[in-house]
């Protein structure tokens, strides 16, 4: 590439970069012009962590329209047959590991609110986690949305 070829792709980077740039404050100018109403009206947090000092395990609320935006599904632990033994189980996408390779899970213990339970992992087949450990079989655990929640609860992204 010559020198006008570098000097022509200087100056049409420089006003891409200087077009989204006005177009960002456009937008956030725009977004200051709500009405007063909106504007001025208490927001809702989309989220509320309470610390169990007890357990020192966060309990998580969140907001109708907070669950939404993350899809949080869930699913609840089995005690099933596995290779000719009763095992309790969950499925894989509910399994969190932490930063040390601990294994977690975020149970639902009432609508819209989520608690970080260790569990312990003997194997995975399938999409089957095969626990030693865990909640008791009928438990509703998150499998869509735990790695937010997990964000959320250890402060991760903040």
């Amino acid at each position: 590439m010559n020198n006008k070829q570098n000097a022509n792709n200087t100056v049409i980077n420089r006003r891409r970069a200087l077009t989204l740039l006005g177009a960002s404050g456009f937008i956030i100018g725009l977004a200051a012009c709500g009405g007063s109403s909106a504007s001025t009206a208490p927001k809702e947090a989309p989220a509320k962590v309470e610390k169990n000092e007890a357990t020192g395990i966060n309990k998580l609320t969140l907001t109708e329209k907070a669950a939404q935006r993350l899809d949080i599904k869930t699913a609840l632990v089995a005690d099933q047959q596995v290779r000719g033994q009763q095992r309790k189980t969950v499925p894989y996408s509910a399994v969190i590991y932490d930063l040390q390779g601990k294994t977690w899970t975020y149970t639902s213990p009432a609508a819209l609110t989520y608690v970080r339970q260790a569990i312990g992992v003997d194997f995975i087949e399938g999409g089957l986690a095969v626990l030693t450990e865990g909640p008791a079989a009928g438990t509703s655990v998150v499998t869509v949305g735990a790695a937010e929640l997990y964000g959320l609860d250890t402060g991760i992204g903040k």
